[in-house]
């Protein structure tokens, strides 16, 4: 059978069933190529299968952030953390939006939540320094501050 007959609604038996497209390993895909609207666009399609997708949600975060959306991305790691307020990289993600946002505040809560339940494993190190030094800045930063105010 022609591709212009299938297009056209005509059958055959040896055309397989359409199935279901796996939306976020497309997206995965299309991020991997740079293309991250594109990426963005297979995110939501992922979304509207399973809303309370941990894994779409937090990719769609990374793929705002690295399309300056930052407030979408904000949103995206929250939606994750009011599903599973334990999700580490949530808490990491969202912590350096929030600096970016000048809410250090924000950013220290979720860089200890981060802390509190680190992820394992030797890549993880180097997120769990980066966060420590990050959150120790953070309060030299507040306590700085509030000294000088006080004197």
């Amino acid at each position: 059978m022609s591709w212009l007959s299938r297009l056209l609604g005509g059958s055959s038996d040896s055309s397989p069933r359409p199935q279901r497209l796996d939306y976020l390993s497309e997206a995965l895909v299309l991020e991997r190529q740079g293309d991250y609207d594109a990426a963005l666009t297979s995110y939501r399609l992922a979304l509207r299968d399973n809303p309370n997708d941990l894994k779409v949600l937090q990719n769609m975060a990374i793929a705002f952030s690295r399309t300056g959306r930052l407030e979408e991305a904000v949103r995206a790691y929250r939606r994750s953390l009011e599903i599973d307020p334990t999700l580490s990289g949530a808490h990491y993600g969202l912590a350096f939006l929030l600096i970016k946002r000048n809410d250090p505040a924000g950013a220290e809560k979720h860089l200890a939540a981060f802390l509190a339940r680190p992820p394992a494993g030797d890549e993880a190190e180097r997120w769990i320094r980066h966060a420590q030094a990050t959150l120790d800045q953070l309060r030299q930063d507040a306590s700085g501050t509030t000294s000088a105010s006080e004197g």
